[in-house]
């Protein structure tokens, strides 16, 4: 049986907005390994191998938007939608002090089957929604780890990331509606640094002109059901308003 690559939540719901979570699960094809990375079973439940809490919010998200949501359904270890297929890091051999054994010795054959079998079929997925669409909104929710090993404790409750030359960028409209709550610390292209060429923003929504805003929420605010849904009742008005003000 083919593993599924990804999942698609309500895909008729008649929204412009459509909801992306590329890291949504931690979830090893049994075709990879035998469905073991060489990792200890903590660690797959680690930021490492998904977004914690992203899903949950995204979910909730669509419905509170009433917008398609489509979720990657393989760990970011097997290979990274949010790459490009070029990148050096679409599979990881080492990440935040641990190694990947099973990618450690990873071949050219091994990585091509990856994209064909997860990365592709995601990303014609995601496509073929947004094409589906007059003048899409992607919103592509992520979170983040509240302290990488070894680094200062990150302060920040929800960052957006945006790219500079991006004309349709909701990001800086989205900054300005969350600070203008004055209870956040919000990240402007913090902890990350906006877009990379190829990732997944940048192909289905910057090289289309798309307008789009990348979310990131800190994963300790949304480890359980009731942080997720209530982080998404936040959002669904910050990005209704964030487009209203943004005059696109």
């Amino acid at each position: 049986m083919t593993h599924e690559s990804y999942h698609i939540y309500g895909e008729d719901r008649p929204s412009r907005w459509i909801i992306t979570i590329d890291h949504a699960r931690n979830t090893v094809p049994s075709e990879v390994n035998g469905g073991d990375l060489g990792l200890a079973a903590k660690d797959m439940e680690r930021h490492i191998a998904y977004d914690i809490g992203a899903l949950g919010v995204g979910l909730k998200l669509g419905e509170l938007m009433n917008a398609p949501v489509i979720a990657s359904n393989f760990s970011r270890l097997v290979i990274d939608p949010n790459r490009g297929p070029n990148d050096p890091t679409l599979i990881m051999r080492l990440y935040d002090g641990t190694l990947i054994p099973a990618n450690a010795d990873i071949d050219d054959v091994e990585e091509e089957r990856r994209k064909e079998c997860y990365y592709s079929p995601y990303h014609q997925a995601l496509n073929k929604l947004a094409d589906s669409r007059d003048d899409p909104i992607i919103v592509a929710m992520h979170s983040f780890s509240p302290q990488l090993n070894g680094k200062a404790p990150r302060p920040w409750e929800i960052a957006i990331l945006h790219a500079a030359h991006d004309r349709r960028n909701l990001g800086p409209h989205v900054i300005k509606r969350l600070e203008g709550e004055g209870d956040l610390n919000v990240g402007d292209n913090e902890p990350y640094h906006g877009h990379l060429p190829g990732d997944s923003v940048d192909r289905v929504a910057l090289q289309k002109d798309r307008m789009n805003a990348l979310i990131e929420v800190r994963q300790d605010l949304i480890v359980d059901e009731p942080g997720q849904h209530a982080w998404a009742e936040r959002l669904a008005p910050v990005l209704t308003d964030a487009l209203d003000q943004s005059g696109y």
